[in-house]
């Protein structure tokens, strides 16, 4: 099960296809539960393990079995199934184990839960881990860094992630996008002049225009680098860490530029490749390093969206919270010090950096610059150059974007070499 095999180490992205191969008879629909459930139970983990903990004398050896009971109790807690079809189910998923214990197990255990669920909740109450469903040390960290606004900050992270699309500025408008939209029966908001949120998330085959360029899927948030990156017409530029090409998209629709794109991994920048043919764009894309990587030539402008412990995306990736360790950020903060530190090398005297993190800790963002600029003294960091009509309903704290019900967290901070 995709779900044991996260809590065992493994990226969930990788886990659920191989999960789902198991079962090549399984429907579309079945299959998209499937992908329901884990996520789900994944997103509530620290909740439905503290109900598992009570119920059970000692853990689990079995990790399959002890997997199809959090996920059957995250049904209990958060699915609208009934709860007798819930556990009817597991217990016939149970009979099919090896283990034959397994059946009449999972059958006490749920049985036990829906009796005693009230009782049990009241320790749950007093349980941080079980209340927000986060590491423990990833909540002090938040209530250290954000005493004001770290509980919606979880809450933002468990929640669903809208759908966003960002509208190609040399095709249409979000306004008009939106109209186009409404006439199909599909509601969507504008957020500024090119973000369009979706109220029901769709598959992209089905976005309209989507093939032919007009939108992409891009977070709101994700959306400013572009614009706070400040290009003209002509100029060189270097995406460094560009894949899957979202940013480099938006680059050049904003502008006609010399860009490079950059990234390590030659299957994410064949992804690249991609996005840009379906936008009909050019650029210069080379595999290599970031932290390594040299040319001749100096750039005018440099998009350096790092590695980080992705902490601002969470609600996409729920596997992030039970796989990190308070520990990666230092490596992280190490690797994003070498990154920046050789692209300034690549950049021209009065160019302009754009250091940017889908994190929300402070040591991979404000504190990592404050190293920097210690250290290079002809860096200066600028203001961020925000307009209401690109910033509409967010929340930003001296670069960092707060995760919201419209966007993920991430965090800006714009560098020029005097």
């Amino acid at each position: 099960m995709a779900v044991a095999d996260v809590l065992s180490g493994r990226n969930l992205t990788l886990a659920l296809p191989d999960a789902l191969d198991v079962f090549p008879k399984a429907t579309p629909q079945q299959k998209g539960g499937a992908v329901d459930l884990s996520y789900g139970t994944l997103r509530f983990y620290g909740e439905v393990n503290a109900y598992l903990t009570q119920l059970l004398e000692k853990p689990l050896s079995n990790t399959d079995i002890n997997a199809l009971l959090l996920v059957a109790l995250y049904q209990l807690l958060h699915d609208q199934a009934d709860d007798f079809t819930v556990v009817n189910q597991a217990v016939k998923a149970a009979g099919n184990a090896k283990p034959r214990w397994a059946k009449s197990l999972v059958n006490g255990v749920l049985r036990n839960f829906l009796r005693k669920k009230e009782s049990l909740s009241t320790s749950i109450k007093t349980n941080e881990v079980a209340l927000y469903s986060y590491p423990q040390w990833w909540i002090n960290k938040l209530k250290q860094q954000y005493p004001d606004a770290w509980q919606a900050m979880l809450q933002a992270g468990n929640a669903h992630p809208p759908m966003t699309l960002r509208v190609n500025a040399k095709q249409s408008t979000a306004q008009a996008y939106v109209k186009l939209l409404t006439r199909q029966d599909i509601m969507a908001t504008a957020l500024g002049s090119e973000a369009v949120m979706l109220s029901k998330p769709i598959p992209v085959e089905q976005i309209t225009g989507f093939v032919d360029g007009v939108v992409s899927v891009q977070d709101y948030g994700a959306q400013l680098a572009a614009y706070l990156l400040d290009v003209k017409p002509s100029m060189r530029v270097l995406d460094a860490c560009s894949a899957p090409g979202g940013k480099t998209g938006h680059l050049l629709e904003l502008a006609a530029l010399e860009l490079t794109a950059l990234d390590n991994d030659a299957k994410r920048l064949d992804r690249v490749a991609s996005n840009l043919t379906r936008l009909h764009l050019q650029a210069d894309l080379q595999l290599g390093d970031a932290g390594k990587w040299q040319t001749k030539q100096s750039f005018d402008r440099i998009l350096a969206d790092v590695p980080c412990t992705a902490s601002g995306i969470v609600r996409r990736h729920v596997d992030i919270k039970w796989l990190r360790r308070e520990s990666d950020i230092v490596s992280f903060t190490q690797q994003q010090a070498v990154i920046l530190a050789n692209l300034w090398h690549l950049l021209s005297k009065g160019g302009k950096l754009l250091y940017a993190t889908c994190s929300v800790f402070a040591e991979e963002n404000q504190q990592q610059i404050d190293r920097f600029l210690q250290l290079n003294t002809d860096a200066i960091q600028l203001p961020l150059a925000l307009t209401d009509d690109r910033t509409e309903n967010m929340t930003i704290q001296h670069g960092q974007l707060i995760p919201s019900s419209t966007h993920d967290g991430f965090f800006y901070a714009l560098l020029q070499k005097s």
